[in-house]
């Protein structure tokens, strides 16, 4: 298909409550939204950098300037065959892989299109819907925490995540496990501990947790290998996974017995698959979780899709637009049924309309490339 016009979107959308993790508090949400039209068919994706260089050294600007400056000179104008070309041809650009994964997105969902399938049949999903968590950021006291976990418990999801820091972890993991002592409960530390913190980790160990996620630095796969001898609880990987080979390195080191999967973080959906299937071949299988970066509804509709691929076996954070946003700019918004399951799109592409009227408003940058 010949790539004939790209557009990116750089929007800003205020959150419908603050969310908080060790590495700060984020009222709004900005990300890219990248256009692709081609043969007069239209794919969209979503670049989830953020605004700051918190999460991961990618921003909403560097982002944009690998995307015009780098990435979309690789493809623009030019006939690409399928989405594995197009990777061919960024290849040569290192790292910047939310950039990356902004532009294939569009392309899996441009292609999709043309094929007539949904995207989550030309990834190979196997499911209609999935399973999903949400995810609750770090509360001022463990009271407030369990009436939040409360309230989520009420819209059907059955998983809760609660975010961690250092003063703010055991009591108040413990007060949500004592509230609901049967709940799927797992936390996320986003880098904030350090092996000499190994005590307080483990006293997690006798609240059944499913995980404990990315405990220490960002970067670091050796330790968390000294760290998961040292727990019952298994450790989940999410900043440290780059790759395939990085995922390839945390299973042979035993860093972890759990990986979350982000698009975003790794790439791209490709990227994403070699994951999924190295997980899912390995002995013994090592079961895979999607994660979220707060996505509008372009690029939920995307992990959606994602996460109906067999080795999901754990709920993802892909909760209801309302959970993030008061209206969302895709049309239908996803929603949680009563038993914590997401339907799956079945139309061709991601399966939902843009709202091109709201994308509008919340649109505080743009850019065409012919």
């Amino acid at each position: 298909m010949k790539i004939e016009k790209i557009e990116l979107r750089h929007f800003n959308m205020p959150l419908v409550a603050p969310f908080e993790t060790s590495f700060g508090v984020e009222t709004e949400e900005e990300h890219i939204i990248v256009r692709v039209d081609s043969e007069g068919i239209t794919g969209w994706g979503e670049c989830v950098a953020m605004a700051s260089p918190f999460y991961s050294y990618e921003t909403t600007q560097t982002a944009w300037h690998i995307l015009r400056d780098f990435l979309i000179p690789n493809v623009l104008g030019q006939n690409i065959a399928n989405v594995d070309d197009a990777i061919a041809r960024c290849a040569r650009v290192r790292g910047h892989n939310m950039a990356k994964a902004g532009l294939e997105s569009a392309l899996w969902d441009l292609f999709a299109k043309a094929r007539g399938v949904s995207l989550a049949q030309m990834l190979g999903g196997t499911r209609d819907k999935i399973a999903v968590g949400v995810s609750i950021g770090i509360q001022t006291s463990p009271g407030k925490l369990v009436e939040r976990v409360a309230s989520y418990l009420s819209e059907g999801y059955k998983r809760i995540k609660i975010k961690i820091a250092p003063g703010r972890d055991v009591e108040f993991a413990r007060a949500v496990r004592k509230e609901f002592p049967n709940i799927l409960l797992q936390v996320d530390a986003n880098s904030a501990y350090t092996l000499a913190d190994v005590d307080v980790l483990r006293a997690m160990d006798d609240l059944n947790l499913l995980l404990i996620e990315q405990p220490l630095s960002h970067d670091d796969i050796f330790d968390h290998a000294k760290l998961q001898r040292a727990l019952q609880t298994p450790i989940c990987l999410d900043e440290s996974i780059h790759t395939v080979d990085d995922a390839r390195a945390a299973l042979e080191l035993n860093s972890c017995k759990i990986i979350n999967i982000k698009p975003g973080r790794v790439g791209g959906f490709t990227e994403s698959k070699k994951i999924h299937d190295l997980c899912a071949d390995h002995a013994p299988r090592v079961p895979v979780w999607h994660g979220g970066m707060l996505e509008s509804g372009i690029g939920r509709a995307g992990n959606v899709a994602l996460a109906s691929l067999p080795n999901f076996t754990l709920p993802g954070d892909i909760s209801a637009s309302k959970r993030y946003f008061k209206v969302d700019i895709v049309d239908p918004e996803f929603v949680v049924d009563a038993d914590g399951m997401m339907a799956v799109p079945t139309k061709p592409g991601i399966g939902v309309a843009v709202a091109l009227d709201r994308l509008e408003r919340v649109t505080v940058r743009r850019e065409e490339f012919e």
